[in-house]
């Protein structure tokens, strides 16, 4: 066994023990995790660790993250989406288990702004879960749907989970932005559409009813009072008309233009900053007035900062260490030798990942085993962007993995429910299809937009 792949089990460890046994920050773990693997370096060690914190503060993904926190905490605190919610419930409130539904496109569309799990489940569970018990379903069954939904945070595109992925230079070598936005997108879309699919057998089996018309204003009411919000979509959809298909095609044949224009674009840099001047447009009236209160509130993103920095900052750090010490090639020598077939190695990735993300969160998972997963897959012949989407899909189960998932117990809490009851379905019919799908898409049997 090679001296980086010691020093990744090592970074791994360091994560799980500094985490979960004895229960220190996140950022903590990571910090020390990257100082651990640097040490495999001898002589070398003050030199990987300088190569590797320069490499993570100047990498563009770092910025491109933190604008994205922002982003989610001025959605957050401007209630810019409280619109959409309305005109979700005037859609499909008078369907048989209408507030299921709606947790799970809301769960989507927030995925993409939000990227946590939890945070997810807290934004649409706090609306939906009461509802979904008010309308018949189960307390522990209403929780389960919210907890399963949860996990769109990091199924769909942008999250943190794939940013991380991004920050390993091994995966940044092979991969590009605009492939793993799109491929994640595309991902994400299979797992709604399962969702859906789920809650149609669901209503069935347990006889669910129609909301209550009292409670479904009409449609017209609904736009008339939440429209706006359907602007803050705008944010990422421009980037992406701009950079992907036919209007990218036209703009680059511009000789005024230019492919390299085009090119030079950044999704995952844009996107934020477009949704973050549309959401101070829209939500306007719950933005401070006076500039103590815009010192307060900008006080109060701090910590949301001081978390996702550290974490991606060491995160990064310790990638381009474990790179600079020849991890890749470790990894490549060790799977050959191995001799695994592909169908086993994707099965055997997956619930690796799927098991670290039971007491972990989706990015402490990727942290930890993302890179190792990324070098497996592409030696047993998965795509590189197949891979990279694949493995998060996999982590995307953090929501619902008994029995540490924070989604579980916020979810419970809305709802009123005994999270121990929760565990088994939230296994059969989250987890495991999860899994499946994941492991789907790393054998090409579901296909992704692959360039």
């Amino acid at each position: 066994m090679g001296n980086a792949v010691l020093a990744l089990l090592v970074f791994i460890g360091i994560i799980i023990f500094w985490n979960v046994f004895l229960k220190r920050n996140i950022g903590e773990a990571m910090f020390f995790g990257f100082i651990g693997t640097a040490l495999f370096g001898g002589t070398q060690a003050p030199q990987l660790i300088w190569d590797g914190l320069v490499y993570a503060a100047t990498y563009e993904v770092m910025y491109a993250a933190l604008a994205f926190v922002f982003m989610s905490y001025l959605i957050d605190r401007t209630e810019v989406l409280s619109g959409m919610l309305l005109i979700l419930n005037s859609i499909f409130g008078r369907l048989p288990g209408g507030a299921a539904y709606i947790d799970t496109i809301a769960s989507a569309a927030m995925g993409t702004l939000a990227g946590s799990g939890s945070a997810n489940t807290a934004a649409t569970g706090a609306f939906t879960a009461p509802w979904m018990v008010k309308t018949n379903w189960s307390r522990e069954l209403a929780a389960t749907v919210v907890a399963g939904n949860g996990g769109l945070g990091t199924a769909l595109p942008p999250s943190s989970s794939m940013f991380i992925m991004l920050g390993f230079a091994p995966v940044a070598a092979l991969v590009s932005e605009v492939n793993i936005y799109v491929a994640l997108f595309v991902a994400g879309a299979y797992q709604v559409l399962y969702r859906i699919i789920l809650i149609m057998y669901l209503v069935r089996k347990h006889k669910i009813k129609a909301v209550s018309p009292e409670f479904v204003q009409p449609l017209s009411h609904s736009l008339r009072a939440g429209w706006k919000s359907l602007f803050i979509f705008l944010g990422a959809l421009i980037p992406m008309i701009i950079t992907i298909g036919p209007v990218s095609e036209m703009l680059a044949a511009n000789p005024n233009i230019g492919e390299e224009a085009i090119g030079s674009i950044s999704l995952i840099t844009w996107i934020p900053i477009l949704i973050i001047f549309i959401g101070l447009i829209v939500g306007w009236t719950k933005l401070p007035k006076s500039s103590t209160d815009w010192s307060k509130f900008l006080n109060n993103a701090i910590p949301r900062f001081a978390y996702i920095g550290a974490i991606l900052l060491f995160a990064f750090a310790a990638g381009e260490v474990l790179s600079n010490l020849g991890l890749a090639e470790d990894l490549t020598t060790l799977m050959e030798t191995l001799s695994i077939s592909k169908w086993l190695m994707v099965a055997i990735i997956g619930v690796l990942v799927v098991l670290v993300a039971g007491p972990l969160s989706s990015t402490a998972t990727l942290t930890a085993v993302g890179m190792i997963s990324f070098s497996a897959l592409i030696s047993v012949g998965v795509h590189p962007v197949a891979a990279v989407i694949c493995i998060l899909v996999f982590a995307s189960t953090e929501g619902s993995s008994p029995p540490a998932s924070g989604s579980i117990f916020i979810s419970a809490g809305l709802a009123g429910a005994d999270p121990k009851k929760m565990f088994v379905p939230l296994i059969a019919y989250y987890v495991v299809p999860i899994f499946i799908i994941g492991w789907l898409i790393g054998m090409g049997v579901l296909p992704l937009p692959i360039h």
